[in-house]
């Protein structure tokens, strides 16, 4: 039987600059440096995975090609949600020049630090909603729980459009809080072409402070609303490392899916992320070996 690829479904790159990456507070002083594809590639090697898709961190479009650029000279690099202007009138020439790369293989927009929160639904940034389906290309939701209702009328609109839940959608892990998050999730997860990313939890709990029982509960949650085929291991490194290192926070969905069939692991540690985005086969051929 041919070995599955594992993929790390999200993390991140960045050349720091305090004018940009001004979501970085005091607190988060350890991200305050450059994070680049040679720190994190024997880190993926070490824990057994084979590659990663790198998610956009500004919004701009530089970001978007400087991503790309990145993922043309280090194969690990899988795949690159980026991010466009999906409010601009210049969206259909911005999805035309990056679409030609065959590694963009989805778009975000940072919606949970809008300051409205149903910027989803505005008219303009649904327009640009409509238009990646053509490009063949996912849109990221990165929310917190309050936006869970406005995304299901998203996701309703936009039935042949596939979405992609980041960190399961944030939930105070560290209070121990489930609802109304869970509702609000499982109702969202009605929905089959929306997929979702057991990712950014290390960030919701007591950072440095929490064991993975913690968040058992959560992740039961989440793979019985979406269902083992449509959730996806994701580190959100370096992000991670305020609360947890690479090796730690990786463990905490690969140990949790070991009661699960091989066959089932391996879709949630690779094959589940490579269909979501549309990653070909030849370009997931597994490179490392599993971590034992």
């Amino acid at each position: 039987m041919e070995q599955q690829a594992r993929l790390d479904s999200h993390q991140h790159f960045w050349h720091y600059d305090s004018t940009e990456h001004v979501w970085m507070t005091d607190r988060m002083a350890v991200l305050k440096r450059d994070f680049l594809p040679g720190e994190l590639q024997p880190l993926l090697a070490a824990a057994g995975f084979d590659g990663s898709i790198a998610v956009q961190a500004r919004q701009n479009l530089e970001e978007t090609r400087w991503l790309l650029e990145l993922a043309e000279n280090h194969d690990f690099i899988k795949g690159v949600v980026g991010w466009v202007d999906l409010r601009s009138a210049d969206l259909p020439a911005q999805l035309e020049r990056f679409s030609k790369h065959p590694k963009l293989v989805g778009v975000r927009h940072v919606v949970h630090d809008e300051p409205d929160d149903e910027f989803m639904l505005r008219a303009d940034f649904r327009r640009g909603i409509a238009c990646l389906a053509e490009f063949g290309l996912t849109y990221d939701l990165l929310l917190f729980p309050k936006h869970l209702p406005v995304a299901v009328k998203l996701v309703e609109e936009f039935p042949g459009q596939p979405f992609v839940l980041d960190h399961i959608a944030k939930p105070s892990i560290a209070e121990g809080r489930i609802s109304p998050w869970c509702e609000n999730l499982q109702i969202l997860a009605e929905f089959p072409h929306v997929c979702c990313k057991l990712s950014g939890m290390v960030t919701e709990a007591k950072w440095h402070h929490w064991q993975e029982r913690d968040f058992h509960a959560y992740l039961e949650i989440v793979i019985d609303a979406f269902g083992p085929e449509r959730v996806m291991i994701g580190s959100d490194w370096p992000v991670c490392t305020l609360s947890g290192d690479y090796p730690s926070t990786m463990r905490i969905v690969t140990d949790y899916v070991r009661r699960f069939a091989p066959a089932v692991q391996a879709a949630m540690l690779g094959a589940n992320c490579a269909r979501c985005y549309g990653i070909p086969p030849a370009r997931t051929s597994p490179l490392a070996q599993p971590a034992t």
